[in-house]
């Protein structure tokens, strides 16, 4: 393991994420409020050890798989701890563990709260917690490899460590080039939202919010009700649309920016993606057409949640955690464990794995009736390596270890199994709301100190997809 690297690498993230403080600070300043002074210490400590670590650039700048392991929990856990400080100085969270759950669930794109009254918040405070959806959307790696270079081509690692998906490559042969143009693409997406949202009668500081919260997939809003608190048409189907689109591979992108549009639109994921929407809005509107009746109601309050829910963004505009019925329910539940495409800003499982266990598992059906058969799994067309299979079935059941895990120890609460499964699916999937205590009209406060840190370990372990947070644990990955 390179030390030295990894501090230098950790480095450069504790100055981004003072840099990345400055628009709160500058926003607090505008609006003449006294919270802004709250940034003032955490930026200067992130400065001093940001500069203490990367004063002396190391000699061997090589780093591995396992480094680049290392590098992404180590970063997201000093990411979470720091930002905190502005929350736990402004005396707006009782306890640090509640700073340290809040934004968590913030970097994390999981936007699950345990706020009650989001609009007695300051407004410099609204904004970062807010903007660091946006900073965890993409992942700051991938901000810090854009803007400085580090590791040469061995950046690739930092890339797979912290994109979410199966597979992680380059669009482009340097690593850094690549970063620039998910940025690029993420950030142009972004600024076409704030607009939109501007036209629909969203105030320019409510709009930046919340097209922080889409574009990220997290979810968090400067309304105590949410979406819904503005009880517009426009609004709700511009952020379905754009949640969505944030929810697809990025390299879908890429390929449209560079006219290969006949190799975007035959991608299998997004065929399912589009697939799953459809038929999932058809099936919830049909299933809440008796609590609105009027047909296009339904099918836009079925659009909405079918879209946040599905890219983990958690936005709502409806209580269905208590208002609809059990089918839809029970869907939302199943979309929650889906997620968005790999290579996007969702969370959960990933549409590209479900894709890969489905034909697994027909593979394997096909193989019992024909032994002496070969078959191959293709995606796309191209075979699938065993090695990716046997990883995608590992990574599954990690999965509902996991989740198994993490709900029995959040039962020592003594809150009913519905609350603590949606909980934990909630925060380990980065959704935010779920279904019981934790719904939309609800929040995560009433949880113990224990459960929140249990809470916001799945939170990171759902983003870093498990492995570079566990590799952190492992005694063969400390040894030189």
């Amino acid at each position: 393991m390179n030390r030295r690297m990894i501090a230098y690498i950790l480095g450069w993230v504790l100055i981004a994420e003072a840099m990345l403080m400055m628009p709160s600070l500058l926003i607090g300043i505008v609006y003449r409020e006294e919270s802004y002074r709250y940034f003032l210490l955490p930026m200067l400590l992130l400065l001093l050890l940001g500069a203490a670590l990367v004063i002396r650039r190391p000699r061997n700048t090589a780093i591995f798989a396992r480094d680049g392991c290392f590098i992404v929990a180590a970063s997201w856990a000093a990411l979470s701890i720091f930002g905190a400080l502005p929350f736990y100085f402004s005396g707006s969270f009782q306890t640090i563990w509640d700073c340290i759950f809040e934004i968590t669930s913030g970097f994390t794109t999981t936007g699950a709260s345990i706020l009650s009254d989001v609009e007695s918040l300051p407004k410099c405070i609204l904004f970062w917690r807010s903007f660091s959806h946006w900073v965890g959307g993409m992942g700051v790696l991938v901000f810090v490899l854009a803007i400085a270079p580090l590791a040469g081509n061995r950046s690739l690692h930092l890339l797979r460590a912290e994109v979410p998906g199966p597979v992680v490559g380059k669009l482009v042969p340097r690593v850094r080039a690549t970063a620039k143009i998910l940025y690029g693409v993420y950030s142009v997406l972004t600024v076409i939202l704030i607009v939109l949202l501007r036209l629909g009668g969203m105030s320019l500081f409510d709009s930046v919010c919340h097209a922080f919260g889409a574009a990220g997939t997290g979810g968090f809003s400067v309304k105590n009700a949410g979406i819904a608190s503005y009880d517009s048409a426009y609004i709700e189907i511009v952020l379905g649309i754009f949640m969505l689109l944030f929810g697809v591979n990025f390299n879908i992108y890429y390929c449209l920016l560079i006219r290969h549009a006949k190799e975007a639109l035959k991608s299998e994921e997004l065929q399912w993606y589009v697939t799953i929407v459809v038929l999932s809005t058809a099936a919830i509107t049909i299933n809440v057409f008796s609590l609105y009746q009027n047909f296009g109601v339904s099918l836009r309050h079925a659009f909405f949640q079918v879209s946040s829910i599905l890219t983990t963004t958690g936005y709502a505009t409806a209580d269905f955690a208590q208002r609809w019925p059990a089918f839809s329910q029970h869907l939302l539940v199943m979309l929650m464990l889906i997620g968005a495409c790999a290579g996007s800003t969702g969370g959960g499982l990933k549409i590209s794995r479900l894709i890969l266990l489905v034909k697994s598992f027909y593979q394997e059906i096909r193989h019992v009736i024909s032994p002496r058969a070969v078959r191959v799994v293709r995606l796309d067309g191209a075979i699938v390596e065993n090695e990716t299979l046997d990883s995608t079935r590992v990574y599954f059941i990690s999965y509902i270890l996991i989740i198994c895990v993490s709900t029995l120890l959040l039962s020592l609460d003594g809150f009913d199994f519905t609350t603590n499964l949606a909980a934990e699916i909630a925060c380990f999937n980065n959704i935010g709301p779920g279904i019981g205590l934790v719904g939309p009209t609800g929040n995560y406060s009433a949880y113990s100190a224990f459960s929140k840190m249990l809470l916001s370990v799945n939170m990171l372990l759902g983003r870093l997809e498990i492995y570079p947070i566990l590799i952190v644990f492992s005694r063969s990955a400390w040894r030189k």
